[in-house]
């Protein structure tokens, strides 16, 4: 076994390998960028070394920068952890060369299933099912669209070098396809410097099950059971669980085999998981499963069949890589109860899942135990960077039935807290406690098909939480100035109460509450009056347009209990504070209920003077987050229409196309492609149409 081993990778990855090699008595060696000098990987490991600017290409991409850095420590072998170097087959070749363990599969292996193309047509020779698609050489846009037309519309897009869901696009009639493989074909060039494509039929309504196997060097193989990864944005996973829901032991069973098959077609060793597309046919319910593509290297869903297998993949991945036989075969192996993991991001869903940045002013997690687990590599206080994925953690649960697992992990996620940056945690909780997915009504469609339900458009739950929303500011008020009120030289003065006095009136108290929804901000003009009991009982009298409630409570900690016109229940409570440009009205505290159908999000708008409106009309178009420009696709005077795309931006590995907020003109362009861009800098002017007919007449 090794004594030493180098991490070759940032985050918690690097955090969680360190963890199982702490554990195995094996030192280790981190690696890291400016970016990361105090981060926790870094102080975690018993020694680091630099490696260069904070750009991976200047750091985490330098095969050997890493390798001489193993060299100087005297690591004996790397582990790749997953991205970055993990399925660069010219790396794992140069440790090699330098007599240095790779802890992954031969380079052989890397090389064949790297290429989409490639690894579609060994899996035919394999007799593994295959998904109808073209995967030739012949790469001129004729050729790929005459595929497509043949195979029929809706197909798939997908750079052969990617993953990761960068370099794909959904083509939905051949009027697309030209603009759909323009945009694949660059997102593909920028984040892999290759942009050949393939094209598969795609599948409406399938299910993205994947399993994992692992092989050694003595001719064992096996598989660790199935993983469901359906519910993604931008084809990227989001919640994923294990065992997969409504699946049979036969079906397992075949799928397993079927995986072991793929990774011996290529001599695979280590960990790899080999993911399919799984279609249900609607008449009959007959399911048919087709290889999709594997990936050589361990995933960043690993923990939830960690939990369900009882095993440490890690630890397995050392020991193979070490010449160890596999720790267990087929038959010793077995499933036990049910896990889900849930990706915490720094990103806003409401606003296409945009990647957000900034100080984690505050993070408080759940208590982790045998049942919940968070693998992570930040603390509070540490920067979200625009030059790395946007993930701050991995939220993973296990309970001995789904049930009780998914109850398990809404609770985690109520009780998780972040300050600084936008969170999906609210975005996730909705989804945990959605009937469709407490059902496992599973699809990799799932959230665009639930899109109303998962972001709590429903306005018969509005109308039950807008009480509670205005009751909790109303406690809260009155608990600060109870609070004031102690700690000042006069605790009795009328001008310490929050009670809306008013002489030979009652007493009223206005408040003005915003709820953002996907299609705007909802505004609410909210009045209440205060009566107090005989036994000093408060009740406040809401009134929210024509509705009048009877609301009592109490705040404890971050718990609303309440009373509500006779209905007695109780909410979690998070405030969140997000660094957003100035001219966002988020950057005001955006306050959380949890409840047991959701979230309600809401804020309290301060007055102001219309500044607001007068800059979404006639000002400029502000950059969303830090990033790379990719593309300008206007000039100063083009007259333009509402959603015509202005500028193309990358951050976080990601594209995202800025639209027109409305019919008008461009009166200016502040910057070019390439150029790098701060969040909140202006990076276009642009007169809407109604502001300039008014000023012509």
């Amino acid at each position: 076994m090794f004594t030493k081993i180098l991490i070759a990778n940032r985050g918690e990855i690097a955090c969680r390998i360190i963890k199982t090699a702490r554990k195995m008595g094996i030192a280790t060696v981190a690696v890291y960028s400016d970016a990361d000098q105090n981060a926790l990987h870094v102080n975690m490991a018993d020694e680091a070394v630099y490696l260069g600017g904070a750009p991976s290409k200047e750091s985490y991409l330098k095969a050997d920068k890493v390798i001489a850095a193993a060299l100087q420590t005297g690591a004996q072998a790397i582990h790749p952890g997953y991205g970055f170097l993990s399925e660069n087959a010219e790396f794992c070749r140069l440790c090699a060369e330098n007599q240095i363990t790779f802890i992954g599969p031969p380079s052989e292996a890397i090389e064949a299933m790297g290429s989409k193309s490639a690894a579609k047509n060994i899996m035919e020779q394999a007799q593994v099912p295959l998904v109808p698609g073209y995967h030739g050489d012949e790469q001129s846009e004729a050729v790929l669209k005459q595929a497509a037309d043949e195979m029929g519309y809706p197909v798939l897009l997908k750079a052969t070098a990617g993953g990761g869901g960068k370099g794909m696009r959904q083509v939905w009639s051949s009027e697309e396809f030209s603009d759909g493989l323009a945009a694949a074909k660059r997102e593909a060039a920028a984040s892999f410097g290759d942009d050949t494509m393939l094209v598969e039929k795609y599948l409406t309504q399938p299910r993205h099950v994947e399993i994992q196997v692992f092989c050694d060097n003595h001719d064992n193989a096996v598989y660790l059971f199935e993983r469901d990864c359906s519910v993604q944005r931008r084809h990227q996973k989001v919640i994923e669980e294990a065992p997969a829901p409504h699946m049979s032991e036969t079906l397992r069973e075949q799928m397993g085999q079927a995986a072991i098959q793929s990774a011996q077609a290529i001599g695979y060793r280590g960990a790899g998981t080999v993911e399919f597309l799984l279609d249900t046919h609607p008449g009959t319910g007959e399911q048919a499963f087709y290889f999709m593509e594997m990936n050589t290297r361990l995933q960043v869903e690993h923990p939830v069949t960690e939990y369900i297998s009882g095993q440490d993949l890690v630890e397995w991945q050392l020991r193979v890589a070490a010449g160890e036989p596999l720790p267990k075969q087929q038959d010793e192996l077995a499933i036990n109860g049910h896990a889900f993991e849930a990706r915490i991001y720094a990103e806003d869903p409401a606003n296409d899942f945009l990647p957000a940045t900034g100080q984690l002013t505050f993070l408080q997690t759940p208590q982790e135990s045998e049942h919940v687990r968070i693998d992570t590599g930040v603390l509070q206080g540490d920067e979200v960077s625009v030059y790395y994925d946007p993930m701050i953690a991995k939220l993973v649960v296990w309970d001995e039935s789904r049930e009780k697992a998914l109850q398990r992990l809404s609770k985690a996620l109520a009780e998780y807290r972040v300050n600084g940056v936008t969170t999906n945690i609210d975005f996730l909780y909705n989804l945990a406690t959605s009937k469709p997915f407490v059902d496992a009504e599973l699809d990799t469609g799932f959230i665009e098909k639930h899109q109303a339900l998962i972001f709590h458009e429903d306005q018969q739950n509005l109308s039950q939480e807008l009480p509670m929303a205005a009751l909790y500011l109303l406690l809260k008020q009155a608990q600060d100035a109870k609070h004031v009120a102690t700690a000042s030289t006069d605790p009795n003065s009328p001008w310490h109460q929050a009670i809306g006095w008013r002489l030979n009136q009652p007493s009223q108290v206005s408040l003005t509450l915003a709820h953002s929804t996907l299609h705007g901000e909802q505004i609410f003009e909210i009045t209440s009056e205060q009566k107090l009991s005989s036994n000093g009982d408060v009740t406040y009298h809401i009134q929210i347009g024509d509705n009048r409630h009877n609301c009592q409570g109490q705040i404890c900690d971050s718990q609303l209990d309440f009373i509500i016109d006779g209905y007695r229940g109780s909410a979690q409570i998070a405030i969140n504070e997000h660094q957003q440009p100035q001219h966002n009205r988020s950057q005001n505290k955006q306050i959380s209920l949890f409840r047991p159908n959701g979230v309600f999000n809401f804020t309290q708008v301060l007055p102001d003077l219309g500044e607001n409106e007068a800059e979404h009309q006639t000002g400029g178009l502000s950059a969303p987050m830090n990033g790379t420009m990719v593309a300008v696709l206007v000039n100063t005077g083009d007259t333009v229409v509402k959603d015509q795309p202005l500028v193309i931006m990358e951050a976080m590995k990601m594209e995202h196309t800025i639209k027109a907020p409305s019919d008008g003109t461009v009166t200016g362009v502040f910057f070019t492609a390439s150029d790098m861009v701060d969040g909140g800098a202006e990076l276009l002017s642009f007169e809407a149409t109604a502001i300039a007919n008014a000023e012509d007449s």
